[in-house]
């Protein structure tokens, strides 16, 4: 594979500091299975993967990995592997069914898993909301109202009060641009809806639980650490044409600084506003929904901040018939993403993965310097990244020299940015098991373990066998397998 590649050379070995974080991430529903037990109830994403169209080949959650029966067995393969620190989320309807009472033997799971992590050595990382809102709170209007913020913070506190003990590191949200603008405006993840500014609504609503939760519980410990996980790109200008630069400038500012200015900066950012301000939600300017006092929440301090990424991409302001998703890919609803009307993603010729996406290292230490340059930051970690191959299980092995080649070099262009002074604390390689891909079911598998659908077989692949090394030894080798 080529790509762009970062400064380090995949000839030379590179070390990392003492003490960097060397972790796997997976989420609840995309794993758990055991969709109907225990008292767990329907989910956004159970109703939409059963929603006839909405995922590739009729594909859901029911069972997906059935970690739910399988936990004991995943944590010691982790173990096994070397991981220092495992990145899970809790299924909220398995915790407050409907939003309503604790049920406890949802949260005597989590309370197993944490256990069982602590006791192989493994820092348990916890992510509150992973995207499987309850259906019932959505049908009382879900992100789109106020009161789901309010929802976000029993469901914290129920979790808190039961792991807080155990716990080092809390994430808030994983990727609330993903929940808001792909859920409310595009309409291709749960919960479908296809409605303009409610992606703008929500987001701001998804920011608002974030603050009041840090406002609930950050300070009841002081040994643990608060975040939140934003997916952040790099928007590149096809030219430096005006019409490229500000198409740049548009996805630049709701995709990153809508997020990154409200969680450190304390507001949202004036170009965004200024872009936004003709939308409407329910009669008035969506911006009515910012309430005073909002934004000092959502600004609280917060002790990591977690850098999901997987690529950049080439911007076009050139206006197109069919409108796409920031990928390029169709996008259900005549203006998918407010304020990003008419932007294209120019193909450059760099190696894609199975997902199409660009591989673009350097793309992420450019992210990570540039955070560091106009954001005082906490500790950043990269909490997702890696890729989806098609990969074939042969003669009981898996062997994924295209993922490792691209870890390897993502891995790299981390070590660049921390040579440049970016205080990056660990990674999560994105994820441990292949599991339900969301809108695309089964068919794109991101592990570094394999996972037989049908039997439910583990087999550590090629790249797990790799990240095992580097995780023991702190290092990325000056030779790929």
């Amino acid at each position: 594979m080529t790509a762009i590649q970062p400064a380090v050379s995949a000839e030379d070995s590179v070390a990392f500091p003492p003490g960097f974080l060397w972790g796997a991430a997976t989420a609840a529903y995309q794993i758990e299975g055991a969709a109907a037990e225990d008292g767990r109830r329907p989910s956004i994403w159970d109703t939409f993967s059963h929603t006839p169209g909405a995922v590739a080949n009729g594909d859901h959650g029911d069972v997906a990995c059935d970690h739910y029966h399988r936990m004991p067995d995943d944590v010691a393969l982790m173990a096994d592997l070397g991981l220092a620190s495992y990145r899970f989320s809790i299924s909220w309807p398995r915790v407050r069914p409907d939003g309503g009472a604790v049920n406890a033997a949802g949260l005597a799971f989590y309370d197993r898993l944490v256990d069982e992590l602590l006791g192989h050595g493994i820092d348990p990382w916890l992510t509150l909301y992973h995207w499987d809102l309850p259906q019932a709170i959505e049908d009382r209007g879900g992100w789109t109202a106020r009161e789901t913020a309010y929802r976000f913070v029993d469901l914290a506190t129920a979790v808190y009060d039961v792991l807080g003990d155990r716990v080092p590191t809390w994430t808030t949200l994983n990727e609330p641009w993903c929940s808001a603008f792909l859920g409310y405006s595009a309409g291709v993840h749960a919960p479908g809806r296809q409605e303009g500014a409610a992606g703008l609504v929500a987001a701001h609503h998804l920011l608002l639980g974030h603050g009041l939760v840090l406002d609930a519980l950050h300070g009841r410990d002081s040994t643990v650490r608060w975040g939140i996980s934003l997916n952040c790109t790099v928007a590149d200008p096809a030219s430096d044409e005006p019409v490229h630069l500000d198409a740049a400038r548009r996805i630049d500012g709701l995709h990153n600084r809508f997020f990154l200015d409200a969680v450190l900066k304390g507001r949202y950012p004036a170009d965004v506003l200024s872009d936004t301000e003709h939308l409407t939600w329910r009669g008035q300017g969506w911006q009515h929904v910012v309430r005073d006092g909002d934004l000092a929440l959502i600004g609280r301090p917060i002790d990591v901040l977690g850098v999901n990424y997987y690529h950049g991409d080439s911007v076009s302001g050139t206006p197109r018939d069919e409108p796409t998703d920031h990928h390029g890919k169709p996008a259900r609803g005549p203006s998918p993403f407010p304020a990003a009307e008419h932007v294209t993603v120019v193909p450059r010729d760099l190696p894609r993965t199975a997902m199409d996406w660009e591989v673009q290292p350097d793309g992420l230490r450019r992210l990570l310097v540039r955070i560091r340059d106009d954001y005082v930051a906490p500790p950043i970690y990269v909490t997702e990244t890696g890729a989806a191959y098609v990969d074939r299980l042969v003669d009981g092995r898996v062997d994924d020299p295209e993922r490792v080649e691209f870890l390897d070099s993502y891995l790299r262009a981390v070590n660049d940015a921390m040579a440049e002074g970016v205080d990056v604390g660990g990674v999560f390689v994105w994820s441990f098991l292949d599991n339900f891909e969301w809108a695309y079911g089964y068919d794109k598998r991101f592990g570094i373990v394999h996972v037989d659908y049908e039997t439910q077989r583990r087999t550590p692949k090629t790249s797990a066998h790799w990240y095992s090394a580097v995780a023991r030894t702190n290092e990325l080798a000056g030779s790929l397998p």
